[in-house]
């Protein structure tokens, strides 16, 4: 029996027609702005109780202010509070952003929360002290796993050292780099890009890299609807159950 849960990076759909075909979904408005709480209750509602979510940390906690992401920030920040932000710093303003993805994952009954850092952020001394510190002050709610995905050269020795002693989950792309903790949360942003649509042999390729798991698989490619439910049959079929076609599942 495969242990690989298949979804998306955002649902791309209404959420019941969603949770009919994958069992698991990463929210992405969390990072950018997060959503009211009646919003956040009624996601959890229209899914059924099985069903899982994943989130994405704020990004006040992860990026600096001059990221091209803070476009679609909606909350204000002073210009003081903007020099304090992003880099896993634990000032004030990063401390308050925590607690409010905490709040969110709360809601949704997240099991996981996705720290993701930008590219610039790179293994240096000071990064590294950053990491040690926010994750020795953050508060960690009890069953909601942390998975960091780092970007650039981050040493493979270096981002599996850092998981074992800050109990982490390493997130990555597993067509730039396998995960380096038993745990692999793996999300797909396209081999070329964000229109790249995964052949068939690239997904049997992924489905090898997988195995038996235990591993998440998350798209974030722009096809990812197709592309998830084409790989979440091929796992399906590996481990010995009948395969659905895209006709059945409404994706053709």
């Amino acid at each position: 029996m495969t242990r690989t849960k298949v979804g998306l990076c955002g649902a791309s759909m209404a959420l019941t027609s969603y949770s009919q075909r994958f069992r698991v979904l990463e929210v992405q408005q969390t990072f950018y702005e997060p959503p009211r709480e009646a919003t956040l209750r009624r996601w959890r509602a229209s899914v059924p109780p099985a069903f899982e979510f994943t989130i994405k940390a704020w990004q006040l906690i992860t990026h600096e202010a001059k990221s091209s992401t803070y476009r679609r920030l909606r909350t204000p920040l002073t210009a003081e509070e903007r020099t304090q932000v992003g880099g896993f710093r634990w000032t004030p303003v990063v401390a308050r952003a925590w607690e409010t993805t905490l709040g969110c994952a709360a809601i949704l009954e997240a099991t996981a929360i996705l720290l993701q850092c930008p590219a610039s952020f790179r293994p240096t001394e000071t990064a590294i002290a950053r990491l040690r510190e926010f994750f020795a002050r953050a508060r960690r709610p009890a069953g909601v796993r942390l998975l960091w995905e780092p970007r650039g050269p981050w040493p493979d020795e270096v981002v599996r050292g850092l998981c074992e002693e800050l109990d982490l989950t390493h997130a990555a792309d597993p067509f730039l780099r396998r995960s380096l903790t038993p745990m692999a949360y793996y999300r797909l942003h396209g081999i070329t890009g964000a229109r790249h649509m995964y052949t068939d042999a690239e997904l049997a390729h992924l489905a090898d890299t997988v195995g038996d798991g235990p591993a998440y698989v998350m798209f974030n490619n722009l096809p990812r609807a197709a592309d998830a439910w084409r790989f979440s049959q091929l796992v399906r079929r590996d481990a010995g159950a009948a395969r659905p076609t895209l006709v059945d599942a409404g994706l053709d």
